[in-house]
């Protein structure tokens, strides 16, 4: 099964390497084209045109890579689900900044209401699962927390609309959520592996290696970005390996990048609003202040990516305890 896990990552990274320069082209002949910011950093300019809606690449390499090694287990196709699900909300709000010319994309509240709604789905799953039920395990004392069905729904649609929208905001920057995305997909699919659940193992593998695939085309100077369509997917489909591995609170320390990248934006529009204008940083997410304080675009997503793996490494370290539950 082993082996199955590993091939998983593999299929998916070479489906996104051979399917990529073709749907990049195809893009680029729609004017699929990266809109800019005038507010933002002067230096993204520069990426103007670029393609996007890359994250199609993303989910399509993943669902194949998974459906091909799993055994369709309801699980992993409640993942498949959720991920597509939020993928197509991406890519109605891709759509419409790029073909309609409305920079702000689809209203706030209706990706909101969609995301809740998906989010509450694969909740309501979990808590009727007799295998998962309300019950979330606590890093590092190797104990489980039982919730009563309401705060466990609550917690667990939170925790995928949060970290779906978190790697939107960790989007910004060549390769940077692609690379960071991977890194916490391995650590996934090592605890699905602990847990004896190859299939979700298989799942969280696929997306690591189609996260890579699409890493060879998005890396500086990306060829082409992934759009809300594959930050919203790929948000979700961490999410909801937190919520079917029981490992929600795992998820803080693993996606610590994520965590720190909407903090600082939350840090940002308080504090400007309670000062009257005053800022914490230069632009949030925190990568844009590193890029105004002038950090090369490269140095800020390595460095990135080292945090994600020194995050994997601690949400892995408190994985052990639990391991005997």
């Amino acid at each position: 099964m082993s082996v199955t896990v590993f091939y998983a990552a593999l299929l998916a990274f070479f489906i996104a390497l051979l399917v990529g320069p073709p749907l990049i082209e195809f893009l680029r002949r729609l004017k699929f084209g990266q809109s800019i910011r005038q507010d933002g950093p002067k230096t993204h300019l520069r990426k103007a045109g670029i393609p996007t809606m890359g994250g199609i690449l993303i989910v399509a390499a993943t669902t194949v890579s998974t459906l091909v090694f799993t055994r369709g287990h309801v699980k992993v196709l409640y993942g498949l689900l959720a991920m597509l699900g939020f993928a197509l909300i991406g890519l109605i709000d891709d759509f419409i900044i790029v073909v309609a010319k409305r920079s702000l994309g689809l209203r706030a509240r209706y990706k909101l209401v969609g995301q809740i709604i998906l989010g509450l789905a694969v909740s309501l799953y979990a808590l009727s699962s007799p295998e998962l039920g309300s019950t979330i395990l606590i890093p590092f004392t190797g104990k489980a927390l039982g919730l009563s069905p309401w705060v466990f729904v609550v917690l667990a649609t939170t925790t995928i609309v949060g970290t779906a929208n978190a790697v939107n905001f960790t989007d910004g920057l060549d390769g940077l959520a692609a690379g960071t995305t991977a890194i916490a997909a391995v650590a996934y699919a090592l605890m699905a592996i602990g847990l004896n659940d190859w299939e979700l193992a298989a799942f969280a593998a696929a997306i690591a290696g189609a996260c890579l695939g699409f890493t060879w085309f998005n890396a500086h100077p990306a060829q082409v970005i992934m759009g809300d369509t594959g930050s919203l997917g790929l948000g979700a489909a961490l999410g909801v390996l937190a919520i079917l591995t029981r490992t929600e609170l795992f998820l803080v320390i693993i996606g610590g990048v994520f965590v720190i990248e909407t903090l600082s934006i939350i840090l940002q529009v308080s504090y400007f609003r309670l000062t009257g204008g005053r800022r914490i940083f230069r632009m949030a997410p925190l990568h844009h202040h590193f890029e105004l304080a002038g950090w090369p675009e490269t140095k800020i997503v390595f460095r990135f990516w080292i945090l994600a793996f020194v995050f994997a490494v601690l949400g892995l370290a408190g994985f052990p305890a639990v391991m005997g539950l």
